[in-house]
């Protein structure tokens, strides 16, 4: 019972705060073992349900780490209604997939031990120092969870189970040594050839396109040819950014925030002691205890008792010697105790708390320390310049707010208000608004009528924290086919293009037919020469002429197989395969690289598999999102 609680002081509440920093999404979340049964549900499978609750949570944590690593991309993709829909499925997947993983090991009779677990959290990096557990580390973060010792430990045997699994069938798969020496046969193969390049901008130049035809194309295409609807738009940003270094900090304001936080800066009192537990709340447990009270009082040792009489065995081998902890982590009445010891070598009373009765033995005492305030001094100015920039943006959003209401339809006002510009844009399409004008939720704000139709100013736009924006619409100016006059040019250029590249690619036809049929008098014909022969590899220096002559067959001795592609310009491309050159290879070694490399490739189409397998014979219904579809 012991041992629980000094896994309770060592290593569990810490792995749930720890768990949403590790494990932001692989998995629910810790949070999801607190789930209600009778909440919505999210997914079934085979009866195991999949809470609605897990579900937003695992979305939540997907979202924010995305949001964190793609910014204000991902937050264009999250205005997609199709996307979101899609991104929503995934995490939902990956949900029903852990699950059915999780069934499939339990099926198999896979278990994760007590001890298993307790080595995992201990071995986590995150609470540890100098390369070992700190019990520091780990009750600084006990003290911030909300989720109990039990919830954590549960989660962590799940997703150790899991890993049993999934390592148990990624660890079988191996390649062999011919299959190794092929695959580098073929990554190294190098291929000889020559190549021959037809001009688009040449035969560009020899099309004839009359007016007429140039008009039919205009007529028959006007979809590439009409001005999407767009705006002129004015608006003002503030950001709470460049208001955090004009802020002014006093040395009286600097020493009062010191001062008012200094338990921010400090480490609290810990005690180290030792302790023997009799387990129980009976009388007997109680007279055994104060047996073994009255023995320590008449100078028996306290390591030799606690090592053959504690019922805690886990602190028993070391003479109930436990780790520093601080106050909050211990039980109440334990701890109270602990702390009411003064001199070192001190004995409590009999302590009853709930795991059974203690004598508690003082071995040492840290009292508490606080860095100097020249030590913390340029982080409390950042924090107190940041404090003071929020405090002044809340007061200009406020401004903003107001000015921009009280004189909805120009900005000038609001701008002098908070001592801003007005910023003004060029036409756009709001499908192609750039900058800070492409948020979702400005390009909604543009789009509502009393801002794009009445010339209002929009309400204050929160882009970010501390990052905001109000916008009107100055002006607009539907869709519109432009008249012919205006786009001649680029409707003879695109079919220019497209009549010289059909062009070229009638004359590479007919090359490529003489050809391969012996006849290079062709070439003479055109005023056209191949390259010099060069010896590309499969990631030639150009990619599209290098996948297509590795994609043709190869050549009979003597004899050049022929094939036509187009370059990165769209120029049309004959190449000449002379010759393949096959590298000289020694049996590839089963532990090179390679040769991991394929191994995890079929690890993971072996998982795929397996979850396809998975998924055919369970039986998976979405309820959420079905709902979501009607």
């Amino acid at each position: 019972m012991m041992e629980r609680m000094r896994e309770g002081v060592s290593s569990i509440w810490v792995k749930i705060i720890l768990s949403l920093i590790i494990f932001s999404f692989v998995f629910a979340g810790v949070g999801s073992y607190l789930a209600n049964s009778n909440q919505p549900v999210a997914a079934k499978i085979d009866g195991e349900e999949i809470s609605q609750n897990q579900f937003e949570q695992a979305y939540q944590n997907e979202r924010n780490r995305m949001q964190s690593q793609l910014g204000e991309y991902f937050s264009t993709l999250m205005g997609d209604p199709g996307y979101v829909q899609q991104f929503r499925r995934s995490v939902l997947d990956r949900l029903v997939n852990d699950a059915l993983i999780e069934q499939r090991a339990n099926e198999l009779g896979l278990r994760i031990s007590d001890d298993q677990v307790k080595q995992a959290i201990r071995s986590m990096p995150e609470f540890q120092r100098d390369g070992k557990f700190d019990n520091e580390v780990y009750a600084s973060l006990l003290r911030r969870s909300r989720f109990t010792p039990d919830q954590f430990a549960e989660y962590m045997r799940t997703d150790m189970l899991r890993q049993q699994l999934l390592s148990a069938i990624q660890g079988s798969d191996f390649a062999l040594n011919n299959e190794l020496t092929q695959l580098q046969q073929l990554e190294q193969q190098q291929r000889e050839v020559r190549s021959l390049t037809l001009n688009l901008d040449t035969f560009k130049e020899t099309v004839e396109i009359s007016e007429s035809d140039s008009k039919d194309y205009y007529e028959q295409h006007p979809e590439a040819f009409t001005r999407p609807e767009q705006v002129k738009v004015a608006y003002i940003e503030l950001s709470g950014d460049t208001l955090k270094n004009t802020m002014d900090v006093s040395d009286d304001e600097l020493n009062a925030y010191y001062q008012d936080n200094l338990t921010k800066f400090s480490t609290p009192e810990q005690r180290h002691v030792r302790h023997i537990l009799i387990q129980g709340d009976d009388a007997e447990a109680q007279s055994k205890a104060e047996a073994i009270l009255a023995e320590l009082n008449q100078g028996a040792d306290f390591s030799e008792l606690a090592s053959s009489k504690s019922d805690d065995t886990f602190s028993a081998k070391q003479g109930g010697e436990l780790d520093w902890f601080e106050r909050g982590v211990m039980d109440p009445a334990f701890e109270e105790a602990a702390f009411a010891l003064e001199n070192q070598g001190d004995l409590s009373g009999v302590v009853k708390s709930s795991f059974g009765y203690h004598i508690i033995q003082l071995e040492a005492v840290k009292a508490p320390t606080a860095k100097p305030l020249a030590e913390v001094r340029s982080g409390l100015l950042a924090d107190l310049r940041e404090q003071k920039a929020a405090e002044a943006f809340y007061q200009l959003q406020t401004k903003l707010a107001e000015s921009a209401f009280e004189i909805p339809d120009s900005l000038d006002d609001a701008a002098k208000a908070v001592n801003a510009k007005v910023q003004k844009t060029d036409f756009f399409a709001l499908n192609n608004a750039q900058g800070v004008l492409a948020s979702p939720a400005v390009v909604q704000a543009l789009g509502n009528a009393e801002v794009r139709e009445d010339g209002l100013n929009s309400e204050v736009i929160e882009l970010g924290s501390e990052h905001i924006i109000v916008v009107r619409v100055d002006e607009s100016r539907p869709e519109q086919l432009l008249p012919f006059e205006e786009v001649a040019a680029q409707v003879h250029e695109i079919m220019a293009a497209q009549r010289g590249e059909e062009a070229a690619e009638k004359q590479a036809d007919e090359i490529l037919a003489a050809l391969r049929n012996g006849d290079s008098a062709i070439l003479e014909q055109y005023e056209l020469s191949f390259s010099e022969p060069q010896t590309i590899s499969r990631r030639g220096s150009d990619p599209v002429i290098a996948q297509e002559a590795f994609a043709m067959a190869k050549p009979e001795a003597g004899k050049s197989v022929y094939g036509v592609t187009h370059d990165q310009q769209g120029n049309v491309v004959v190449i000449a395969l002379d010759k393949v050159i096959e590298p000289e290879i020694d049996s590839a070694s089963a532990n090179g690289q390679l040769a991991e490399q394929v191994a995890q490739m079929n690890a993971q189409q072996d998982v795929a598999a397996l979850l396809d397998v998975l998924r055919a014979d369970a039986e998976v219904t979405y309820p959420v999102l079905d709902a979501s579809a009607n």
